[in-house]
Protein backbone atom coordinates (compact mmCIF):
# COMPACT_ATOMS: atom_id res chain seq x y z
CA UNK A 1 0.00 0.00 0.00
CA UNK A 2 1.38 3.55 -1.06
CA UNK A 3 1.98 5.21 2.51
CA UNK A 4 -0.14 8.15 2.85
CA UNK A 5 2.10 11.34 3.87
CA UNK A 6 2.34 13.27 7.06
CA UNK A 7 -0.23 15.84 5.47
CA UNK A 8 -3.36 14.24 3.89
CA UNK A 9 -6.68 15.93 4.24
CA UNK A 10 -9.58 13.89 4.35
CA UNK A 11 -12.57 15.23 4.10
CA UNK A 12 -16.26 14.39 3.75
CA UNK A 13 -19.46 16.28 1.76
CA UNK A 14 -22.66 16.57 3.91
CA UNK A 15 -25.23 17.68 1.70
CA UNK A 16 -28.16 19.39 3.24
CA UNK A 17 -30.46 20.44 -0.17
CA UNK A 18 -33.32 17.89 0.12
CA UNK A 19 -32.59 16.66 3.19
CA UNK A 20 -29.52 14.27 1.15
CA UNK A 21 -27.14 13.65 4.23
CA UNK A 22 -28.81 16.02 7.22
CA UNK A 23 -31.59 16.13 8.79
CA UNK A 24 -32.63 12.97 7.16
CA UNK A 25 -36.03 14.88 7.44
CA UNK A 26 -36.87 18.13 7.45
CA UNK A 27 -39.39 17.24 10.66
CA UNK A 28 -36.77 15.95 12.62
CA UNK A 29 -36.68 17.72 16.47
CA UNK A 30 -33.58 19.67 17.78
CA UNK A 31 -32.49 16.90 19.67
CA UNK A 32 -33.45 14.54 17.12
CA UNK A 33 -31.05 17.00 14.57
CA UNK A 34 -28.43 17.34 17.10
CA UNK A 35 -27.94 13.38 17.59
CA UNK A 36 -28.03 12.57 14.04
CA UNK A 37 -25.22 15.16 13.31
CA UNK A 38 -23.39 13.88 15.91
CA UNK A 39 -23.68 10.09 14.26
CA UNK A 40 -22.21 11.36 11.34
CA UNK A 41 -19.51 12.73 12.93
CA UNK A 42 -18.50 10.42 15.31
CA UNK A 43 -18.87 7.88 12.24
CA UNK A 44 -16.60 10.21 9.97
CA UNK A 45 -13.91 10.57 12.86
CA UNK A 46 -13.79 6.66 13.49
CA UNK A 47 -13.07 6.10 9.75
CA UNK A 48 -10.14 8.65 9.56
CA UNK A 49 -11.28 11.67 8.45
CA UNK A 50 -9.70 15.14 9.19
CA UNK A 51 -12.37 17.64 8.08
CA UNK A 52 -16.13 17.95 6.91
CA UNK A 53 -17.26 20.08 4.57
CA UNK A 54 -21.36 21.20 5.13
CA UNK A 55 -23.53 22.86 3.41
CA UNK A 56 -25.28 25.67 5.26
CA UNK A 57 -26.66 27.52 2.25
CA UNK A 58 -28.14 25.48 -0.62
CA UNK A 59 -30.70 27.99 -1.79
CA UNK A 60 -30.14 31.21 -0.56
CA UNK A 61 -31.61 30.07 2.71
CA UNK A 62 -29.66 29.80 5.92
CA UNK A 63 -29.19 26.92 8.42
CA UNK A 64 -28.01 29.78 11.08
CA UNK A 65 -29.74 32.77 12.11
CA UNK A 66 -29.68 35.50 8.81
CA UNK A 67 -30.32 39.40 8.67
CA UNK A 68 -30.03 38.40 5.11
CA UNK A 69 -31.73 35.22 4.25
CA UNK A 70 -34.09 32.85 5.56
CA UNK A 71 -33.86 29.78 7.80
CA UNK A 72 -33.95 26.35 5.42
CA UNK A 73 -36.60 24.54 4.71
CA UNK A 74 -34.68 21.78 4.38
CA UNK A 75 -34.11 22.40 8.17
CA UNK A 76 -37.45 23.31 9.40
CA UNK A 77 -39.94 22.29 6.48
CA UNK A 78 -41.42 25.92 5.79
CA UNK A 79 -38.58 28.48 5.03
CA UNK A 80 -38.19 31.57 7.52
CA UNK A 81 -39.08 28.84 10.12
CA UNK A 82 -36.79 28.57 12.94
CA UNK A 83 -35.43 25.54 14.83
CA UNK A 84 -38.03 25.15 18.42
CA UNK A 85 -36.66 24.68 20.42
CA UNK A 86 -34.04 27.66 18.92
CA UNK A 87 -30.44 26.42 18.33
CA UNK A 88 -27.86 28.17 15.83
CA UNK A 89 -27.12 24.73 13.93
CA UNK A 90 -23.76 26.28 12.97
CA UNK A 91 -22.62 27.29 15.70
CA UNK A 92 -23.15 24.13 16.86
CA UNK A 93 -21.37 22.29 13.87
CA UNK A 94 -18.77 24.15 14.22
CA UNK A 95 -18.58 22.99 18.19
CA UNK A 96 -18.90 19.89 17.79
CA UNK A 97 -16.49 19.34 15.02
CA UNK A 98 -13.80 21.23 16.37
CA UNK A 99 -14.24 19.35 19.65
CA UNK A 100 -13.28 16.66 17.89
CA UNK A 101 -10.38 17.81 16.08
CA UNK A 102 -11.63 18.53 13.06
CA UNK A 103 -11.45 21.32 10.50
CA UNK A 104 -15.42 23.01 9.38
CA UNK A 105 -15.73 24.28 5.73
CA UNK A 106 -18.75 25.88 5.73
CA UNK A 107 -20.40 24.57 2.02
CA UNK A 108 -22.64 27.84 -0.01
CA UNK A 109 -24.30 27.26 -3.17
CA UNK A 110 -23.91 30.51 -4.65
CA UNK A 111 -26.12 31.21 -7.24
CA UNK A 112 -29.17 28.90 -6.72
CA UNK A 113 -32.08 31.00 -5.02
CA UNK A 114 -34.84 28.44 -5.78
CA UNK A 115 -34.74 24.78 -5.62
CA UNK A 116 -37.94 24.20 -7.39
CA UNK A 117 -40.28 26.91 -8.51
CA UNK A 118 -43.07 24.80 -8.25
CA UNK A 119 -42.99 23.32 -5.19
CA UNK A 120 -39.99 24.97 -2.61
CA UNK A 121 -41.10 26.53 -0.02
CA UNK A 122 -39.82 31.07 0.01
CA UNK A 123 -40.42 33.08 2.87
CA UNK A 124 -41.51 36.42 2.19
CA UNK A 125 -38.38 38.22 3.55
CA UNK A 126 -36.66 35.73 0.44
CA UNK A 127 -34.33 37.61 -1.45
CA UNK A 128 -36.30 36.74 -4.76
CA UNK A 129 -39.04 38.60 -3.13
CA UNK A 130 -37.30 41.54 -2.40
CA UNK A 131 -34.97 41.95 -5.53
CA UNK A 132 -36.99 39.71 -8.29
CA UNK A 133 -35.06 41.74 -11.05
CA UNK A 134 -31.90 39.71 -9.79
CA UNK A 135 -33.00 36.44 -10.96
CA UNK A 136 -33.38 34.22 -13.74
CA UNK A 137 -35.77 31.17 -13.86
CA UNK A 138 -34.01 27.84 -15.89
CA UNK A 139 -35.50 24.78 -16.11
CA UNK A 140 -37.34 24.16 -12.56
CA UNK A 141 -35.08 26.18 -10.54
CA UNK A 142 -34.64 30.12 -10.04
CA UNK A 143 -30.75 31.49 -10.11
CA UNK A 144 -29.30 34.70 -9.69
CA UNK A 145 -28.58 36.31 -12.44
CA UNK A 146 -24.36 36.27 -12.66
CA UNK A 147 -24.20 39.25 -15.26
CA UNK A 148 -26.12 41.04 -12.58
CA UNK A 149 -23.56 43.00 -10.24
CA UNK A 150 -26.43 43.19 -7.60
CA UNK A 151 -26.59 39.85 -7.37
CA UNK A 152 -22.63 39.30 -7.16
CA UNK A 153 -22.64 42.00 -4.05
CA UNK A 154 -25.44 40.01 -2.15
CA UNK A 155 -23.72 36.83 -2.03
CA UNK A 156 -20.38 38.44 -1.20
CA UNK A 157 -22.14 39.90 1.69
CA UNK A 158 -23.28 36.37 2.90
CA UNK A 159 -19.62 35.20 2.62
CA UNK A 160 -18.39 38.40 4.71
CA UNK A 161 -21.53 38.08 7.70
CA UNK A 162 -20.79 34.01 7.91
CA UNK A 163 -16.63 34.77 8.17
CA UNK A 164 -17.01 37.69 10.53
CA UNK A 165 -19.76 35.58 12.78
CA UNK A 166 -18.48 32.14 12.82
CA UNK A 167 -15.42 30.21 13.81
CA UNK A 168 -15.32 28.58 10.33
CA UNK A 169 -11.93 26.85 8.61
CA UNK A 170 -12.90 27.68 4.68
CA UNK A 171 -15.58 28.82 3.07
CA UNK A 172 -16.54 26.45 0.46
CA UNK A 173 -18.32 26.59 -3.20
CA UNK A 174 -18.84 23.77 -5.52
CA UNK A 175 -19.95 22.92 -9.20
CA UNK A 176 -23.28 25.61 -9.65
CA UNK A 177 -21.88 28.75 -11.14
CA UNK A 178 -23.65 29.42 -14.37
CA UNK A 179 -26.06 26.49 -14.48
CA UNK A 180 -25.79 23.14 -16.39
CA UNK A 181 -27.20 23.20 -19.92
CA UNK A 182 -30.42 22.47 -20.50
CA UNK A 183 -30.52 20.25 -23.99
CA UNK A 184 -32.09 22.90 -26.62
CA UNK A 185 -32.56 26.12 -23.88
CA UNK A 186 -30.19 28.65 -24.05
CA UNK A 187 -29.48 30.22 -20.43
CA UNK A 188 -31.83 33.48 -20.52
CA UNK A 189 -29.61 36.48 -19.83
CA UNK A 190 -29.80 38.42 -22.92
CA UNK A 191 -30.77 41.61 -21.22
CA UNK A 192 -28.16 41.86 -18.41
CA UNK A 193 -25.95 40.97 -21.15
CA UNK A 194 -26.87 43.92 -23.70
CA UNK A 195 -26.82 45.75 -20.04
CA UNK A 196 -23.20 45.26 -18.46
CA UNK A 197 -21.49 43.23 -21.23
CA UNK A 198 -18.52 46.07 -22.94
CA UNK A 199 -18.82 46.26 -26.30
CA UNK A 200 -17.42 43.79 -28.49
CA UNK A 201 -17.35 41.04 -25.57
CA UNK A 202 -18.69 37.88 -26.64
CA UNK A 203 -21.24 36.08 -24.23
CA UNK A 204 -19.07 33.37 -23.45
CA UNK A 205 -15.78 35.29 -22.06
CA UNK A 206 -18.58 38.10 -20.69
CA UNK A 207 -20.15 35.09 -18.54
CA UNK A 208 -16.53 34.07 -17.55
CA UNK A 209 -15.55 37.39 -16.50
CA UNK A 210 -18.85 37.69 -14.05
CA UNK A 211 -17.67 33.98 -12.46
CA UNK A 212 -13.96 35.37 -12.43
CA UNK A 213 -15.62 38.57 -10.44
CA UNK A 214 -17.54 36.70 -7.69
CA UNK A 215 -14.30 34.77 -6.80
CA UNK A 216 -11.86 37.79 -6.54
CA UNK A 217 -14.39 39.70 -4.92
CA UNK A 218 -15.25 36.72 -2.37
CA UNK A 219 -11.57 36.30 -1.79
CA UNK A 220 -10.77 39.91 -1.24
CA UNK A 221 -13.89 40.03 1.21
CA UNK A 222 -12.80 36.91 3.09
CA UNK A 223 -8.80 38.04 3.61
CA UNK A 224 -10.28 41.46 4.79
CA UNK A 225 -12.47 40.02 7.17
CA UNK A 226 -10.50 37.07 8.89
CA UNK A 227 -7.30 36.69 6.67
CA UNK A 228 -6.77 32.95 8.25
CA UNK A 229 -10.25 31.79 6.64
CA UNK A 230 -9.35 29.60 3.60
CA UNK A 231 -11.56 29.67 0.68
CA UNK A 232 -12.22 26.17 -1.42
CA UNK A 233 -13.72 25.42 -5.29
CA UNK A 234 -14.64 21.92 -5.51
CA UNK A 235 -15.72 22.11 -9.50
CA UNK A 236 -16.97 19.76 -12.34
CA UNK A 237 -13.75 17.45 -12.84
CA UNK A 238 -12.77 18.53 -16.27
CA UNK A 239 -11.60 22.20 -16.97
CA UNK A 240 -11.18 21.98 -20.27
CA UNK A 241 -10.96 19.16 -22.68
CA UNK A 242 -7.98 19.00 -24.77
CA UNK A 243 -9.53 19.02 -28.07
CA UNK A 244 -10.56 22.52 -27.30
CA UNK A 245 -7.39 23.82 -25.72
CA UNK A 246 -3.92 22.10 -25.70
CA UNK A 247 -3.80 22.90 -21.91
CA UNK A 248 -6.80 20.84 -21.52
CA UNK A 249 -6.75 16.95 -20.37
CA UNK A 250 -7.55 14.04 -22.36
CA UNK A 251 -11.03 13.83 -21.94
CA UNK A 252 -13.89 14.29 -23.75
CA UNK A 253 -16.88 15.42 -21.87
CA UNK A 254 -18.74 18.60 -20.09
CA UNK A 255 -15.94 21.15 -19.36
CA UNK A 256 -15.92 23.91 -16.68
CA UNK A 257 -14.27 26.51 -19.08
CA UNK A 258 -16.90 25.50 -21.92
CA UNK A 259 -19.82 24.85 -20.40
CA UNK A 260 -20.22 26.59 -16.72
CA UNK A 261 -17.93 29.42 -17.69
CA UNK A 262 -15.72 28.90 -14.72
CA UNK A 263 -12.13 29.22 -15.37
CA UNK A 264 -10.81 27.39 -12.35
CA UNK A 265 -7.62 27.03 -13.75
CA UNK A 266 -7.32 31.20 -13.98
CA UNK A 267 -8.44 31.35 -10.11
CA UNK A 268 -5.85 28.95 -9.13
CA UNK A 269 -3.24 30.80 -11.16
CA UNK A 270 -4.48 34.37 -9.69
CA UNK A 271 -4.22 33.00 -6.14
CA UNK A 272 -7.92 33.75 -5.75
CA UNK A 273 -8.64 30.35 -4.06
CA UNK A 274 -6.49 28.27 -1.44
CA UNK A 275 -7.81 25.08 -2.81
CA UNK A 276 -9.52 22.92 -5.24
CA UNK A 277 -11.30 20.35 -4.91
CA UNK A 278 -12.51 18.92 -8.30
CA UNK A 279 -15.17 16.07 -8.43
CA UNK A 280 -13.51 13.58 -10.33
CA UNK A 281 -16.70 10.77 -9.76
CA UNK A 282 -15.74 8.85 -12.66
CA UNK A 283 -13.56 5.28 -12.42
CA UNK A 284 -10.07 4.18 -13.42
CA UNK A 285 -10.10 3.15 -17.17
CA UNK A 286 -13.48 5.46 -17.92
CA UNK A 287 -13.22 5.58 -21.61
CA UNK A 288 -13.74 9.87 -21.71
CA UNK A 289 -13.42 10.60 -18.99
CA UNK A 290 -10.05 8.25 -16.90
CA UNK A 291 -9.90 8.99 -12.94
CA UNK A 292 -6.35 8.72 -13.16
CA UNK A 293 -5.71 10.65 -16.14
CA UNK A 294 -7.59 13.55 -15.14
CA UNK A 295 -5.96 13.63 -11.22
CA UNK A 296 -2.52 13.56 -13.42
CA UNK A 297 -4.26 16.69 -15.28
CA UNK A 298 -4.81 18.35 -12.09
CA UNK A 299 -1.96 17.44 -10.06
CA UNK A 300 0.09 19.24 -13.36
CA UNK A 301 -2.18 22.28 -12.84
CA UNK A 302 -2.47 23.28 -9.50
CA UNK A 303 -0.21 26.31 -9.47
CA UNK A 304 1.03 25.63 -5.68
CA UNK A 305 -2.49 25.95 -4.29
CA UNK A 306 -3.59 22.74 -2.60
CA UNK A 307 -5.40 20.15 -4.14
CA UNK A 308 -7.98 17.13 -2.86
CA UNK A 309 -9.47 14.36 -5.14
CA UNK A 310 -13.36 14.25 -5.06
CA UNK A 311 -14.52 10.41 -5.11
CA UNK A 312 -17.60 9.19 -5.51
CA UNK A 313 -18.51 7.24 -2.66
CA UNK A 314 -22.13 7.46 -3.45
CA UNK A 315 -21.56 5.45 -6.33
CA UNK A 316 -21.24 2.61 -4.72
CA UNK A 317 -22.90 -0.60 -6.08
CA UNK A 318 -24.26 1.38 -8.62
CA UNK A 319 -23.05 -0.56 -11.79
CA UNK A 320 -20.63 -4.06 -11.93
CA UNK A 321 -17.27 -0.84 -11.93
CA UNK A 322 -18.36 0.53 -8.84
CA UNK A 323 -19.20 -2.99 -7.04
CA UNK A 324 -15.93 -3.46 -7.18
CA UNK A 325 -14.49 -3.43 -3.16
CA UNK A 326 -11.57 -2.30 -5.08
CA UNK A 327 -12.60 0.26 -7.02
CA UNK A 328 -12.40 3.37 -4.25
CA UNK A 329 -8.48 1.79 -2.41
CA UNK A 330 -7.18 1.78 -6.13
CA UNK A 331 -8.12 5.71 -6.25
CA UNK A 332 -6.86 6.64 -3.30
CA UNK A 333 -3.60 4.49 -3.90
CA UNK A 334 -3.43 7.07 -7.33
CA UNK A 335 -3.45 9.80 -5.52
CA UNK A 336 -1.23 9.30 -3.26
CA UNK A 337 1.06 9.16 -6.05
CA UNK A 338 1.30 12.49 -6.86
CA UNK A 339 3.14 14.78 -5.27
CA UNK A 340 0.71 17.51 -5.35
CA UNK A 341 -2.29 15.91 -4.53
CA UNK A 342 -3.06 16.94 -1.08
CA UNK A 343 -5.70 14.22 0.15
CA UNK A 344 -9.47 13.26 -1.10
CA UNK A 345 -13.15 14.32 -0.13
CA UNK A 346 -15.98 12.27 -0.48
CA UNK A 347 -19.49 12.57 -1.67
CA UNK A 348 -21.59 12.28 0.47
CA UNK A 349 -22.12 11.41 3.98
CA UNK A 350 -25.02 9.28 3.72
CA UNK A 351 -23.78 6.12 1.88
CA UNK A 352 -21.08 5.78 5.06
CA UNK A 353 -23.77 4.47 7.01
CA UNK A 354 -23.95 1.36 5.17
CA UNK A 355 -20.17 0.52 5.00
CA UNK A 356 -21.19 0.04 0.90
CA UNK A 357 -18.59 -2.48 -0.34
CA UNK A 358 -16.68 -2.62 2.89
CA UNK A 359 -15.21 0.71 1.96
CA UNK A 360 -15.24 1.87 5.82
CA UNK A 361 -13.44 -0.94 6.46
CA UNK A 362 -10.89 -0.50 4.15
CA UNK A 363 -10.30 3.42 5.41
CA UNK A 364 -10.77 2.56 9.20
CA UNK A 365 -8.59 -0.32 9.22
CA UNK A 366 -5.94 0.08 6.34
CA UNK A 367 -6.14 3.01 4.40
CA UNK A 368 -6.68 5.73 7.20
CA UNK A 369 -5.71 3.72 9.86
CA UNK A 370 -2.62 5.76 10.39
CA UNK A 371 -3.62 9.69 11.72
CA UNK A 372 -2.52 12.68 9.12
CA UNK A 373 -2.51 16.05 9.82
CA UNK A 374 -3.67 19.01 7.18
CA UNK A 375 -1.27 20.70 5.60
CA UNK A 376 -0.82 24.36 6.62
CA UNK A 377 -1.15 27.32 4.03
CA UNK A 378 1.74 29.77 4.40
CA UNK A 379 0.93 32.06 2.02
CA UNK A 380 -2.45 32.64 4.85
CA UNK A 381 -0.29 32.90 8.08
CA UNK A 382 2.78 31.39 9.50
CA UNK A 383 1.88 31.71 13.18
CA UNK A 384 3.09 28.61 15.49
CA UNK A 385 2.13 27.90 18.74
CA UNK A 386 3.83 27.24 21.88
CA UNK A 387 5.44 24.09 22.78
CA UNK A 388 2.83 21.79 24.73
CA UNK A 389 3.91 21.82 28.47
CA UNK A 390 3.71 18.70 30.03
CA UNK A 391 2.89 18.48 33.57
CA UNK A 392 5.83 15.82 34.58
CA UNK A 393 4.59 15.29 38.29
CA UNK A 394 0.44 14.65 36.48
CA UNK A 395 1.78 12.16 33.89
CA UNK A 396 0.61 8.80 34.46
CA UNK A 397 2.48 5.70 32.80
CA UNK A 398 2.48 2.20 33.99
CA UNK A 399 4.25 0.73 30.63
CA UNK A 400 1.66 0.63 28.10
CA UNK A 401 -0.76 3.39 28.85
CA UNK A 402 0.29 7.25 29.28
CA UNK A 403 -1.93 9.76 30.26
CA UNK A 404 -0.83 13.34 29.87
CA UNK A 405 -1.31 16.10 31.77
CA UNK A 406 -0.82 19.55 29.07
CA UNK A 407 -1.21 22.76 30.95
CA UNK A 408 -0.62 25.32 28.52
CA UNK A 409 -3.38 24.90 26.27
CA UNK A 410 -4.86 27.93 24.43
CA UNK A 411 -7.66 28.53 22.23
CA UNK A 412 -5.83 28.36 19.44
CA UNK A 413 -4.65 24.99 19.68
CA UNK A 414 -6.71 22.38 17.78
CA UNK A 415 -5.11 19.25 18.68
CA UNK A 416 -1.76 17.73 19.64
CA UNK A 417 0.47 15.20 17.57
CA UNK A 418 2.33 12.40 19.61
CA UNK A 419 5.33 11.00 17.80
CA UNK A 420 6.49 7.57 18.64
CA UNK A 421 9.90 5.72 18.91
CA UNK A 422 11.45 2.58 20.50
CA UNK A 423 14.59 5.21 20.11
CA UNK A 424 15.47 8.41 20.10
CA UNK A 425 15.61 9.14 16.85
CA UNK A 426 12.30 10.52 16.01
CA UNK A 427 11.45 12.43 13.07
CA UNK A 428 8.75 14.57 13.14
CA UNK A 429 8.59 15.11 9.52
CA UNK A 430 8.23 11.26 8.40
CA UNK A 431 4.49 9.99 8.62
CA UNK A 432 5.90 6.49 10.05
CA UNK A 433 6.65 8.04 13.29
CA UNK A 434 2.86 10.27 13.50
CA UNK A 435 1.39 7.64 16.08
CA UNK A 436 -1.68 9.60 17.60
CA UNK A 437 -3.43 12.92 16.55
CA UNK A 438 -5.77 14.10 20.09
CA UNK A 439 -8.03 16.97 20.13
CA UNK A 440 -7.24 19.69 22.61
CA UNK A 441 -10.24 19.08 24.16
CA UNK A 442 -9.27 15.48 24.68
CA UNK A 443 -6.13 15.42 25.66
CA UNK A 444 -5.98 15.67 29.23
CA UNK A 445 -8.58 12.78 29.43
CA UNK A 446 -7.28 10.76 27.00
CA UNK A 447 -5.59 7.68 27.89
CA UNK A 448 -2.87 6.58 25.01
CA UNK A 449 -2.67 3.08 24.47
CA UNK A 450 1.40 2.42 23.49
CA UNK A 451 2.32 0.09 20.71
CA UNK A 452 3.82 -3.32 21.89
CA UNK A 453 7.82 -2.71 22.10
CA UNK A 454 10.22 -4.21 19.69
CA UNK A 455 12.78 -4.59 23.02
CA UNK A 456 12.00 -3.89 26.89
CA UNK A 457 13.48 -0.07 28.09
CA UNK A 458 12.46 3.14 27.55
CA UNK A 459 10.26 4.88 25.18
CA UNK A 460 10.45 8.16 23.38
CA UNK A 461 7.90 10.34 22.14
CA UNK A 462 7.68 13.80 20.67
CA UNK A 463 4.59 16.23 21.38
CA UNK A 464 3.24 18.96 19.08
CA UNK A 465 0.52 21.51 19.34
CA UNK A 466 -1.39 22.20 16.18
CA UNK A 467 -2.78 24.77 15.47
CA UNK A 468 -6.57 25.98 13.84
CA UNK A 469 -4.31 27.34 10.92
CA UNK A 470 -2.49 23.68 10.65
CA UNK A 471 1.24 25.40 11.57
CA UNK A 472 2.76 22.76 14.53
CA UNK A 473 4.73 23.69 17.15
CA UNK A 474 7.88 22.89 18.47
CA UNK A 475 8.17 19.41 19.70
CA UNK A 476 8.40 18.39 23.16
CA UNK A 477 10.41 15.57 23.98
CA UNK A 478 9.44 12.88 26.38
CA UNK A 479 11.19 9.96 27.55
CA UNK A 480 9.31 6.97 29.30
CA UNK A 481 11.13 4.55 32.11
CA UNK A 482 9.14 1.58 33.41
Amino acid sequence: MAQSSKYEFRGVWIATVTNIDWPSKSTLTTEEQKAEFIRLLDLHRSDGMNAIVMQIRPASDAFYPSALEPWSSFLTGTQGRAPNPYYDPLQFFIEETHKRGMEFHAWLNPYRAVFNIHRSSVAPNHVTKQNPGWFINYGNTKYFDPGNPNGRKWVTEVVKDIVSRYDVDAIHMDDYFYPYKIPGKEFPDHNSYRRYAPPGMSRDDWRRSNCDSIIKNIKDVIHATNPTVRFGISPFGIWRNKSKDPRGSATRGLANYDDLYADILLWLEKGWIDYVAPQLYWETGHNTCDFETLVRWWNDNSYGRQLYIGHAYYKAGSNTVWKDCLELPDQILITRDYENVNGSVYYSSRPFLSNPNGWNDSLRYNYYSKPSLVKPMNWLDSIVTDTPVVSMPALSYDGKHLKLKISNIDEGVKSYAIYYGDDNRIDISDARHLYKVIPAAEINKATIMLPKQAKPGARWLKITAISYTNHESPPRDLVLLK
